[in-house]
C-alpha cells in the first residue's frame, strides 16, 4: 500500500543519501508508531465492545490469590495485536515479499485457531475449548506449510560468506557470492557458527541432501508446535506473555536487521539471507501491537489475549526465528517459554510415574506452569512478571552475544 508510494518517491526524486536500509528503518518507524497508535487508541474500545458483548474470562479455581477478581474480565484481547500489527504490515511491506506472505499467513492461521478456541470457551461455555487435536493439527499444517515453502520456494536463498568487498566509504565494491538455495541455519557457541541439516543423511551417500526435506520440515512442525504451545502456556499471569513476547520480538529485529544486511552480515561473519530486511517492518509493527496491548493488559489487567493471541504470537515468533535461521537458538531465546513447558511436562510425568510405582502421585512443583509455582509461594504476580522480564532480557543479551561468541 504506502510502500509502494515511499517506492515511487524515493525513486522519482533520488532523496540524497537515500538507501535500501534508511528506507527499511523509516518504514519500521513508521510501523511501530502505527501500531502503538492503534493499539492504545482503538485497543480500548476494543475492550469496551468486550466488555459490552459480555466476553469475558471463565476462571477455573485453582486456588490463587486473586484469582476470583479475574472472573469477567474481557478476553479475546488477541484481536488487538492481530488488528494492531496487520494493518501497518498491510500499509508499509512489501507485500509480494515471500517472507512477509508467510508471516500474515502465519497470524490469521494461528488467529483462526486461537479464535475458534476461545470462541468455544466464552460462547459454548466450554472450560476445555477447542480439543486438543485440533490445535496440534493446525500447529503441524502452518509448520508443514512453512517448512515446505522455505525449502522449495525459489526466493528463499542465502548468500554465501566472506565474497563481498567492502570499501572504505561504505560501499558495495563486488558481490561473488552466489544467493543459494540451503538448509544453512546458525548454532550458537561453535566455531562457524552454522549447521546444515542434510549433513544429518550425508552418511546416506552421494546425492542423499537432496532429501533433506525429509529431516528439516518435521523439526520445523516440531518448533512451531512448540513455541506456540509454549506461548500458550505462559499466559497465566497478567503481562507475563506480552511483556516476554515483545522482548523475544524485539531480539528477532536485532538479527534481522544485521542477517538482513549485507555491511552488518559481512562485519559479524554471519549469513547474509537476502530479502530479509523486509521482516524488519513486520516485526516493528508486531512489537508496537505487543507494547500498546501491554498498557491495558499489565496488572491489574484491563483485557485478557486469550488464545486468539497468545497461540497466534507464539506461531508468529517461531515463523520468524525459522526464516532468519536462529531456530535453534530458541531454548535460549525463548528461555521463559520453554521452561515454562518444560514445568509442565516434568510434573505431569513425575506424578504419573509416582503415582504408578507409589500407588499416589507426587509433585516436583507446587503448581506448574513454573509461573503458578511461584504464586503459591506467596509472591505477587506483579513481582512474578517483573522477575521473568528480567530473566528474558538477560536471555535477550546473550543470544544477541552469539553473533560473535564462538
Amino acid at each position: 500500500m504506502l510502500y509502494y508510494l515511499f517506492e515511487y518517491l524515493e525513486k522519482q526524486y533520488q532523496v540524497p543519501g537515500a538507501s535500501l536500509f534508511q528506507f527499511t528503518t523509516f518504514r519500521a518507524a513508521m510501523a511501530i508508531l502505527f501500531s502503538l497508535i492503534i493499539a492504545t487508541v482503538y485497543g480500548k474500545r476494543i475492550i469496551l465492545f468486550l466488555r459490552k458483548k459480555q466476553i469475558g474470562e471463565t476462571v477455573r479455581d485453582l486456588g490463587l490469590e486473586g484469582q476470583k477478581q479475574k472472573a469477567g474480565t474481557p478476553t479475546m484481547g488477541g484481536l488487538i495485536i492481530i488488528l494492531s500489527t496487520m494493518i501497518p504490515v498491510l500499509l508499509f511491506t512489501k507485500l509480494e515479499n515471500i517472507y512477509i506472505i508467510l508471516l500474515i499467513g502465519a497470524t490469521v492461521w494461528m488467529g483462526i485457531i486461537g479464535f475458534a478456541d476461545d470462541y468455544i470457551k466464552v460462547f459454548r461455555k466450554n472450560k476445555e475449548g477447542l480439543k486438543g487435536r485440533f490445535k496440534i493439527l493446525g500447529q503441524v499444517g502452518l509448520g508443514l506449510i512453512v517448512g515446505a515453502t522455505l525449502y522449495f520456494h525459489p526466493e528463499v536463498t542465502m548468500r554465501e560468506h566472506s565474497k563481498t568487498i567492502i570499501t572504505e566509504q561504505f560501499t558495495v565494491e563486488e558481490v561473488r557470492g552466489e544467493e543459494i538455495k540451503s538448509t544453512m541455519t546458525t548454532v550458537p557457541f561453535f566455531k562457524n557458527n552454522e549447521f546444515d541439516y542434510g549433513d544429518i543423511i550425508a552418511w546416506a551417500g552421494e546425492g542423499a541432501k537432496q532429501y533433506a526435506w525429509l529431516i528439516f520440515i518435521p523439526i520445523i512442525i516440531l518448533i512451531v508446535a512448540g513455541v506456540s504451545n509454549g506461548a500458550n502456556l505462559t499466559d497465566g499471569i497478567d503481562g507475563l506473555a506480552a511483556g516476554s513476547s515483545a522482548i523475544i520480538v524485539f531480539t528477532l529485529g536485532v538479527f534481522a536487521l544485521v542477517s538482513g544486511n549485507i555491511f552488518f552480515s559481512e562485519y559479524l561473519d554471519i549469513m547474509f539471507i537476502p530479502e530479509s530486511a523486509e521482516i524488519l517492518v513486520f516485526i516493528s509493527a508486531f512489537v508496537g501491537a505487543l507494547v500498546g496491548f501491554l498498557w491495558y493488559n499489565t496488572f491489574p489487567a484491563q483485557v485478557f489475549m486469550g488464545d486468539t493471541g497468545s497461540l497466534t504470537i507464539g506461531g508468529i515468533i517461531a515463523v520468524l526465528a525459522i526464516i532468519l535461521r536462529k531456530e535453534l537458538l530458541i531454548p535460549l531465546l525463548c528461555g521463559i517459554f520453554f521452561a515454562e513447558s518444560i514445568s509442565v511436562m516434568l510434573q505431569v510425568a513425575y506424578f504419573k510415574y509416582t503415582r504408578k510405582k507409589f500407588g499416589e502421585g507426587k509433585r516436583i512443583f507446587l503448581m506448574s506452569p513454573l509461573h503458578h509455582h511461584y504464586q503459591k509461594k506467596g509472591y505477587h504476580e506483579s513481582k512474578i512478571v517483573t522477575r521473568f522480564w528480567i530473566v528474558g532480557i538477560f536471555l535477550a543479551v546473550v543470544s544477541i552475544v552469539t553473533l560473535k561468541i564462538r
